[in-house]
């Protein structure tokens, strides 16, 4: 069933409601290791890409245009590091859709898996540094193995959020590499990395609304 502008409007929505209900949680986690903040830099961000895309007329518009418009305004309303990451998250899933009027389900694993590498690239990090990337790139990777003859669509995004959550879990045990809490040293682990669990929460609403648009 093809995904089109109106249903990525409704994912958007979605996914800022979501990061909204753990803003605190993900500010407790950022106070652990970081500054306090990433939940609320999450939320602002995730809440202007969804305004931005809703903004937008579907029967005009494009899905790339829909995750080009969601990168500009998340971007703009987040100056931390989650800000270049998901915007570049964003333009790279656009790019893979390029052209499509609608979005086949090979389209939107596609868009999905590059929205991981983008993050993945733009962060320099490697699973194992205690980042997003913790989570990102066992999902991505998750849903692209599972996407095989006699595998659901909604199936991919389920091993893909369990590979997600699996990934942030691991972070607790890892010292980082990376941003703010990679000063901290030893004293990092037995902390989640804030960034992994907002993670989750963005790809486990991808899985309830690929579990939604199929169902």
């Amino acid at each position: 069933m093809a995904i089109t502008t109106k249903d990525l409007q409704h994912l958007f929505a979605l996914i800022a409601a979501d990061i909204a209900a753990q803003r605190d949680h993900l500010c407790e986690l950022d106070g652990a290791i970081g500054d306090g903040d990433h939940g609320l830099a999450m939320d602002a961000g995730c809440e202007a890409a969804a305004k931005a895309v809703g903004a937008l007329d579907p029967a005009q518009i494009a899905p790339t245009a829909v995750f080009n418009a969601a990168a500009k305004a998340f971007l703009n309303a987040v100056g931390a590091s989650s800000g270049p990451l998901y915007a570049t998250a964003f333009m790279r899933a656009g790019a893979a859709v390029k052209d499509r009027p609608e979005l086949s389900d090979d389209d939107f694993l596609r868009a999905f898996a590059a929205m991981a590498q983008g993050i993945q690239e733009r962060g320099k990090a490697e699973p194992g540094e205690k980042t997003m990337v913790d989570a990102w790139k066992p999902a991505a990777d998750a849903a692209l193995d599972a996407w095989q003859p006699g595998t659901t669509f909604p199936q991919c995004f389920e091993m893909a959020e369990r590979a997600a959550r699996q990934g942030c879990e691991a972070t607790r045990n890892m010292t980082a590499a990376k941003g703010r809490a990679s000063r901290l040293g030893g004293r990092a682990v037995g902390h989640i990395d804030p960034g992994a669990a907002s993670a989750v929460i963005v790809i486990a609403a991808i899985a309830k609304f690929v579990e939604q648009h199929d169902g």
